[in-house]
C-alpha cells in the first residue's frame, strides 16, 4: 500500500524473531530509514522499544500503528491492569477456574505464579502443533487447551466459557478488531469477571499514534514535506 503510493518500503519480519533486530540495526546505520512504522502485533515487546529506541537516537520519527481500544462498560466484574503480572494476581483472586484467551504469550507468568498453586488453567491458543507443544511444555493438560483460530463471536465465546465452567476470564485489550469487544460481552452476560489487560501507553520524542492507515499517510506526508523529500 505504502509502495503503491511511491514510498520506499522496507518490509520487517516479527521483531521478535531471531535476527530481525540486527536487521533492522543494519537497516539504520545505512541511514536509508526516514521513518518507522510499527505495525506489530498490539501488544509490542521488546522488539518496538528497540525500534523505538533506534528511532529516538537517529531522530527518526517513529509511527505505532494501533487498535483503538474497547470501551469498557460501567460493570463491577471488569477488572482492568496494566501488567501481566497483576492480571495474574487478580485472576487468582477471583476464581478457581481462569480461562485464559490471551494465547500462549506470557503463559509462563500465570502457570508459575504463586498463587495459582490448586487453581485450573485453561488456555486458549492458535490450532498450531509448535504452540500446543509449548503449552504442554509448561503442564498444561490436553483436557485444558482450546486449540481454535479467532477471532470469535459472542455466543461462541458464551458457548466456550460454559463448557470449560470459566470462573475468570482472562483478555488483553486488543481493540473490537481482536475481539475483545464480543469475549467482555459473553462473559458479563454469563456474570463471570474479566481481566482485561490494558496497553501500555507509548511515549517519547518522534512518536505518532495512528489508528487508520490514513493518518499513517498524512504522518508520513508532513515528514516529506517537512524534509522537502
Amino acid at each position: 500500500m505504502l509502495a503503491a503510493k511511491g514510498f520506499d518500503v522496507y518490509a520487517m519480519g516479527s521483531m521478535e524473531k531471531s535476527g530481525a533486530r540486527e536487521n533492522l540495526d543494519k537497516l539504520f546505520n545505512s541511514r536509508v530509514v526516514q521513518l518507522l512504522l510499527d505495525a506489530s502485533q498490539p501488544f509490542p515487546g521488546g522488539g518496538s522499544k528497540h525500534a523505538q529506541s533506534l528511532c529516538h537516537e537517529n531522530q527518526i520519527p517513529y509511527i505505532r500503528l494501533a487498535r483503538r481500544e474497547v470501551e469498557l462498560p460501567d460493570s463491577p466484574l471488569l477488572y482492568p491492569v496494566y501488567s501481566w503480572e497483576e492480571a495474574a494476581l487478580k485472576a487468582a483472586e477471583l476464581g478457581n477456574t481462569i480461562f485464559l484467551t490471551t494465547g500462549s504469550y506470557n503463559l509462563d507468568l500465570f502457570v508459575k505464579h504463586p498463587h495459582m498453586g490448586g487453581k485450573r488453567i485453561v488456555v486458549r491458543v492458535l490450532p498450531d502443533p509448535q504452540v500446543i507443544e509449548k503449552v504442554q511444555a509448561l503442564g498444561i493438560a490436553p483436557k485444558n487447551i482450546v486449540a481454535m483460530q479467532g477471532p470469535f463471536s459472542r455466543e461462541i465465546n458464551k458457548a466456550t466459557f460454559k463448557m470449560y465452567n470459566a470462573s475468570v476470564i482472562v483478555t488483553k485489550d486488543s481493540g473490537n478488531a481482536g475481539g475483545t469487544d464480543n469475549k467482555i460481552s459473553a462473559a458479563l452476560n454469563l456474570k463471570i469477571p474479566v481481566v482485561i489487560i490494558k496497553r501500555p501507553e507509548i511515549k517519547g520524542d518522534n512518536i505518532n499514534i495512528a489508528y487508520t492507515f490514513d493518518q499513517v499517510f498524512e504522518f508520513i506526508q508532513n515528514v516529506c514535506n517537512n524534509r522537502c523529500c
